[in-house]
């Protein structure tokens, strides 16, 4: 249920849903100020990888296609010290070729404009061939040592049978009959997913495919997905994670092993036998040693992944790590002496190292969200880097001088120009049962603490996510209309370690509104805060707890609960998979007391908070159904509300750029529609 918000649709575009307010952004006067029209021109980066001989870096641009209303990808090229930055070819997920004489990606292809593997040589002539043509689309393209196949994982249809019933309806099919299309026959247990819709009865599996082209071929097969391969140092098997290899396993829960395949002849050898999830493997220089993460079973809703060590075949497996933060992205140093990875904690996200003894360190520090992509032979290690006033740029760093970062990218320095953006203080207080809760508070840009201003509270999804310290375009956006935006980690977050991200176990939505409201105290008792006009929205988890404080105080002047779940009983059934029946500590029809008393839709009868709702029509993950019970009970109890549908939406409402537009903007319409006396500071939409 995380929602991770970012589009935008061209000003120029007359859109369906108000087009006034969309319009008034064209008259904005104030070019001090970031505005929604600013967001149309914003481009993000990601995944800078080294040349082998370390004197390039290529990496993704991302730019908006105002037109079409999506988001797109073109691969460029940079020197190493950032200069002479260059786009080579439109595409995504770009990787060297291990003497760097090519990069593969992916990229749109025949047939039908598809996703496709494709490679490109990086001499003068830059010849592009298209290595696919597959029927279903590939991820996780890997090179192997000697440069001459690629690994991947794409979807491989089941051999099910077709219904001996349908085959026999045919026969009462009249000649010439137009007659309706065959029923969906659905046997799965998890059978759907958000962004998806019905799955494909399918799995997931691991290819080799010849870099200059040709036909691929399946390395692994079964009733198991495969995750991304790792190729082996010597290149005759990939390491991978996938569900246990048992009957039923759909019914195996947070159960998952590390495997290697033999490229060659496809033998599978399972590697760990924990029960736990294990994965993420990844193999020493020498092929001798493997790191992986993982965690011995538990129910908790939450806990941090551990790093693990084993030998090649599996044996000698050992705990590395526990450092009560989940290690991700690791990447083995060059000379075998241990592991880099990074980690979240508090809002933030740094690199770590750790050597075969479990001796652990903090290679980069800073309230920051780093994310490291490649560390090359010399000791240099190249990311993407993102904090509270500046949006996502490439860097790099010497691993002997790691607080010697280097931006090497600006791509929206042109766009903030001239920009005055909102402070961002963090704060942390005390909540009930001694729990110490961190958020950030975002003032306006011309903020004056003897004034008061407006408060919008933000609740984030999963619930099982975190607030960072990373540039929020969305924040930032209100706090120039003239809002106070505070955003806060409560319990059930994570960051902050397993017993604090568990604390919500069997308790959600509860404690973790406590905590919102008394930051919600903390900002006020700052003394710039118009308490009239305290505002609160959040989509996902964040919806849910939205809707369970308008069910529990009437002290904000107006809410939107965005993509909710109202009534656990009637949602654990209808998301998009079936693990939410294990957040509770009973079945519903064994006992139903503890979904009712964890619905919001049980409190709708205090409401008297004006609330709107907006989900995504295709939502499989909070169903708009539960938006439509929410929206009814509240008609029924005559609370202001209004229901927004968005189109082409799955969860979340802005994953389509105009969508993006249109949330900020109905947001604040329904604020100010809602606003008590004189909203301070008075500010108008652009």
């Amino acid at each position: 249920m995380i929602l991770r918000a970012f589009a935008a649709v061209a000003a120029a575009v007359t859109l369906a849903a108000a087009p006034a307010l969309l319009g008034a952004q064209r008259a904005d006067p104030r070019a001090d100020r970031l505005t929604l029209a600013d967001y149309l021109e914003f481009e993000g980066v990601a995944d800078p990888q080294l040349s082998p001989d370390g004197a390039s870096i290529i990496y993704t641009r991302t730019w908006i296609d105002k037109l079409n209303d999506k988001r797109m990808s073109s691969i460029y090229i940079m020197n190493a010290d950032g200069s002479k930055p260059r786009k080579l070819v439109d595409g995504n997920s770009p990787s060297w070729s291990p003497d760097g004489s090519r990069i593969a990606y992916t990229a749109e292809g025949e047939p039908n404009n598809t996703t496709q593997i494709f490679t490109r040589y990086m001499d003068a002539e830059g010849a592009v061939t298209q290595v696919t043509r597959l029927t279903s689309s590939p991820a996780n393209v890997r090179w192997s040592p000697d440069g001459r196949t690629l690994a991947f994982t794409t979807q491989v249809p089941k051999n099910t049978p077709a219904p001996k019933a349908e085959g026999q309806a045919t026969q009462y099919r009249p000649r010439g009959a137009n007659w309706t299309a065959a029923p969906r026959v659905v046997q799965s247990l998890d059978y759907r997913q958000d962004r998806m819709g019905f799955l494909p009865d399918a799995t997931q599996q691991l290819f080799t495919v010849p870099a200059d082209g040709g036909t691929p071929r399946q390395v692994t097969s079964g009733e198991w997905s495969a995750a991304a391969g790792v190729w082996t140092p010597d290149g005759t098997a990939l390491i991978y994670a996938s569900g246990p290899r048992v009957p039923d396993a759909e019914y195996e829960w947070r159960e998952s092993e590390v495997f290697a395949v033999d490229v060659a002849s496809g033998t599978i050898t399972q590697l760990t036998t924990r029960k736990g999830p294990d994965g993420n493997p990844a193999i020493s220089p020498d092929g001798k040693r493997i790191a992986y993460t993982g965690y011995d079973f538990t129910t908790d809703t939450w806990v941090d992944s551990k790093l693990y060590l084993m030998n090649r075949d599996g044996s000698g497996a050992r705990l590395l790590l526990d450092m009560d933060r989940s290690p991700q992205d690791l990447d083995w140093a060059k000379d075998g002496g241990g592991i880099y990875f990074t980690a979240q904690s508090e809002g933030a996200q740094n690199l770590y190292f750790v050597d075969l003894n479990g001796r652990s360190r903090k290679v980069t520090d800073g309230k920051q969200m780093l994310s490291v992509s490649d560390i090359h032979a010399n000791g240099l290690a190249v990311g993407t880097l993102t904090t509270a006033s500046a949006p996502g740029d490439v860097v790099s760093f010497s691993l002997k001088a790691p607080s010697q970062m280097r931006q090497l990218t600006d791509v929206n320095g042109d766009v903030l120009a001239g920009k005055t953006l909102g402070a961002v203080e963090e704060v942390w207080y005390t909540s009930l049962d001694d729990y110490r809760i961190q958020g950030w508070i975002v003032k306006p840009p011309d903020f004056d603490p003897s004034k008061k201003y407006p408060l919008m509270l933000s609740i984030h999804g999963g619930p099982h996510s975190m607030y960072n310290v990373g540039f929020n375009f969305a924040f930032q956006e209100h706090a120039s209309n003239g809002y106070v935006v505070l955003y806060l980690n409560p319990r059930g977050s994570t960051g902050y370690g397993s017993k604090f991200g568990n604390a919500i176990k069997n308790a959600y939505p509860s404690k973790d509104y406590d905590d919102l409201m008394k930051g919600v105290d903390q900002v006020i008792a700052k003394g710039y805060i118009d308490t009239d006009n305290l505002f609160v929205y959040g989509c996902s988890g964040g919806g849910v707890l939205t809707a369970w404080t308008v069910g529990h105080t009437d002290r904000f002047a107006a809410a939107s609960a965005n993509c909710p779940v109202i009534d656990w009983i009637s949602f654990v059934g209808n998301t998009d998979g079936p693990n939410w029946y294990r957040n509770f500590e009973k079945l519903p029809w064994e006992d139903p007391s503890e979904h009712l008393k964890r619905s919001p839709l049980m409190y709708v009868g205090n409401v008297k908070t004006p609330t709107m709702l907006m989900t995504g029509v295709n939502d499989l993950r909070t169903p708009i159904g539960q938006t439509e019970e929410f929206y009814e009970a509240l008609k029924i109890q005559k609370v202001p509300t209004q229901m927004v549908r968005f189109v082409d939406e799955w969860h979340g409402t802005s994953s389509k750029p105009s969508n993006f537009i249109r949330t900020q903007l109905y947001l604040r319409e329904w604020f100010k529609q809602f606003a008590r006396g004189a909203m301070k500071p008075v500010t108008q939409d652009r």
